[in-house]
């Protein structure tokens, strides 16, 4: 069963499926150090990851599994990152969330407009119960976008990843239908 990727417009962002002509954006995105000094892999030093990254998107749609979308401006069109929604399980009725900005976006708000976006459709789209995502420790920016979408920190995964040889914990963060109802009603 497929899930077709959406595109979505806010206030200032519209969410699409990624295209070929997003591959120079992309892998200055997940080729910034300081943007993923936080992330649980390496960044990009290989072109070829793009291929993959835009590979998984398409498996993900086809398989039905999620949905991975560009946030750009709306005014000027301008690549602000990703948002993911992602390992959708339908028998659980849950799946989780993530999302990667460009340094010049942070601390303005399109991380909770898009991630904020890509929820609202999931959640009248999906018969979903609960949404999951994680942040490392150290990422309180994250931790603060999540709940401000509603999240809930649940716990920490202690020595959750290993990135380089540097060992960190990641905060879980749950969202559920019935508190996102109350939150959007």
């Amino acid at each position: 069963m497929s899930l077709p990727t959406p595109t979505l417009e806010t206030e200032r962002l519209r969410l699409r499926p990624f295209v070929d002509g997003d591959a120079d954006d992309l892998f200055a995105l997940q080729s910034d150090a300081h943007v993923l000094r936080y992330w649980d892999s390496s960044p990009w030093t290989d072109r070829s990851a793009v291929a993959r990254f835009m590979e998984g998107n398409r498996a993900m749609e086809a398989g039905g599994t999620g949905a991975r979308v560009v946030m750009e401006r709306t005014p000027d069109g301008a690549f602000v990152g990703w948002c993911t929604f992602n390992s959708w399980n339908p028998g659980f009725r849950s799946a989780s969330l993530g999302f990667c900005l460009v340094e010049p976006a942070w601390g303005r708000g399109y991380a909770a407009e898009g991630a904020g976006a890509l929820l609202r459709w999931a959640f009248s789209t999906l018969d979903l119960n609960r949404v999951q995502a994680e942040a490392d420790t150290r990422n309180a920016a994250s931790a603060r976008v999540l709940e401000k979408l509603g999240f809930v920190l649940e716990g920490t995964l202690r020595e959750d990843c290993i990135v380089d040889g540097v060992v960190s914990d990641s905060w879980v963060y749950g969202l559920l239908r019935r508190d996102w109802d109350q939150r959007t009603s």
